[in-house]
């Protein structure tokens, strides 16, 4: 399977809500930065989007796949390709946020050499009204990680 990553202005809301359930969150965020989508067998199955935090700092605020093209490398190439563009930009530091169940996203963040600066406690509980999932696991507390480019 084939996938191609394109930066699009049309994020696709559906998507950025699998990485982020909460609309507000996403809305907070979704025209401060650039957003790219993968796509594949003429669909779009996966969307990251970038923002910058501060000088030579970008942010992942979302990555997410469409669940039936998980596990078959698009989040991988997703992340290498905000890797590029971020060193592209002129960047030296990008960061992510997660969950801190160990066998979710994290897990694959820290593959790529992210590594955990701060812990904030009882985030999901505090600032969304359901629980967060992942990995069959509730999420209670996020997990800010960096990467030096």
């Amino acid at each position: 399977m084939e996938t191609r990553i394109l930066k699009t202005d049309t994020p696709p809301w559906e998507l950025l809500l699998l990485g982020d359930e909460s609309p507000e969150s996403v809305a907070d965020y979704i025209d401060r930065g650039d957003c790219y989508v993968a796509t594949a067998e003429g669909r779009t199955v996966g969307v990251c989007m970038l923002i910058r935090t501060h000088p030579f700092t970008a942010e992942i605020v979302n990555l997410a796949v469409d669940p039936a093209y998980q596990r078959r490398g698009i989040g991988t190439d997703l992340i290498f390709h905000a890797l590029r563009v971020t060193r592209e930009a002129g960047c030296r530091r990008i960061e992510i946020a997660t969950g801190s169940v160990e066998n979710g996203p994290l897990r694959l963040y820290r593959s790529f050499g992210f590594e955990p600066v701060e812990t904030e406690r009882d985030y999901f509980p505090k600032y969304y009204p359901t629980p967060i999932v992942e990995a069959g696991e509730e999420c209670r507390d996020l997990v800010r990680l960096r990467m030096e480019l």
